[in-house]
């Protein structure tokens, strides 16, 4: 259990955060593009206790890894540790929060903190960003500064671009700190305005993991960004006008795209199709034909599979079988991709028999196991006093 496994780590905590993994129902590799996402927050969550320290350090316990480290709040450039070895990977997201907030003038208490997650890392369900976000609230619960949740989850995508490296958008840390349950989040990436879309009750979100994980920064993430920047300045060429790619209709970028390298107009026509396909979702969804969104999904992922080229076998596996299962009206991967989860779209009546059959088939096809479950929508980051004798132990499935 999470909270068992924080008071073992730390008995003496005063503050816990708790941030949640989030699933991206359409709009992949668009927030970097200047699009609109579709991103609700899930009930898996990672978990934070801290008590604030004397010194300049910060001593961190990722209680799943069964590991620690201790480095200092004044040497945070360097990225290692206090016995100068190199900071491990898991360390750099709330070190790159620290460094990012610092160099924003909010100041930073030293903390001795233990961590756990039930959001599959790796997945696509966006852990790293439940991680830097929680520890970006908790700060700011512990320094008593004012900071709003839209600047938080900037920030934070500041330490991850900048910090640990890699050159992600801002949904993830958007989605993570500004959740509301029950609800999407319609989220322009480019002007930073949302509204919130009903997500209906007689549906469930369901969560396949392929078991296939993927280190981000060497999964060509960055080589596709690059792809996009390059082809946004050659169709500036005929469209000054434009600021991102997200500004191109298709019938004009079908026009120009012979002026693009082939890979080039694969990844920016992936782009452009999908943001006209998350504009085309929402006025579904909030006209309540929610089989036809759930063909945008399929669309989605062929567009993911076939143009941006980010799915794998499995990925692919996984979401013809959920095509094939009653009850199922939309599936594709959710998340960067090159392995991770797909994110299903199922009628509530049908929900355990399609996570049943979907496990049997995806074992039976791939000889690998899936992790499905299914997901309620839930609210963003929370940070508060927290006290172990006085605490509501209900906490631990509340996400």
């Amino acid at each position: 259990m999470m909270l068992k496994a924080l008071r073992t780590a730390l008995p003496d905590a005063e503050y816990m955060a708790i941030a949640p993994g989030r699933v991206n129902l359409l709009g992949e590799h668009v927030d970097y593009n200047g699009g609109a996402v579709l991103p609700a927050a899930i009930h898996r969550t990672i978990k934070v206790t801290a008590k604030p320290n004397s010194n300049r350090l910060v001593e961190l316990h990722a209680v799943d890894l069964d590991e620690s480290t201790i480095f200092s709040l004044d040497q945070l450039a360097l990225k290692q540790d206090i016995h100068d070895m190199p900071m491990p990977g898991w360390a750099q997201y709330p070190a790159g929060v620290a460094h990012v907030l610092q160099s924003h003038g909010y100041p930073v208490t030293p903390i001795r903190a233990a961590f756990t997650s039930n959001i599959p890392m790796g997945s696509g369900l966006s852990s790293s960003a439940a991680l830097e976000v929680a520890f970006g609230a908790l700060w700011q619960e512990i320094g008593g500064w004012s900071l709003s949740r839209l600047m938080l989850a900037r920030l934070c995508q500041e330490a991850e671009n900048l910090y640990v490296g890699v050159n992600c958008g801002l949904m993830d840390q958007f989605a993570s700190a500004n959740g509301v349950e029950g609800h999407a989040l319609y989220f322009n990436t480019h002007t930073l305005d949302y509204h919130l879309v009903p997500i209906p009750d007689d549906y469930w979100i369901v969560i396949a993991d392929s078991n296939v994980r993927r280190k981000l920064t060497h999964s060509g993430y960055n080589d596709r960004r690059a792809a996009c920047e390059e082809a946004l300045a050659i169709l500036q060429k005929d469209l000054p006008q434009i600021r991102t790619l997200a500004d191109v209709p298709p019938d004009v970028f079908d026009q120009l795209a012979g002026n693009l390298p082939p890979i080039v107009e694969k990844r920016a026509r992936h782009v452009v199709e999908e943001c006209d396909r998350v504009n085309r979702a929402v006025i579904l969804l909030e006209a309540g034909d929610v089989r036809a969104f759930g063909s945008l999904m399929f669309e989605t992922h062929r567009s993911l599979r076939d143009l941006y080229e980010v799915s794998i076998p499995e990925l692919d596996r996984l979401v013809e079988l959920a095509a094939s299962l009653p009850g199922c009206i939309g599936a594709r991967l959710t998340g960067a991709g090159f392995g991770g989860c797909t994110v299903n779209l199922v009628e509530a009546s049908a929900t355990e028999e399609f996570i049943t059959r979907l496990k049997l088939g995806y074992s039976m096809a791939t000889d690998r196991t899936a992790d499905v479950f299914a997901c309620r929508v839930s609210r963003g980051v929370d940070a508060y006093p927290w006290n172990w004798n006085t605490a509501r132990m209900e906490v631990e499935e509340s996400g």
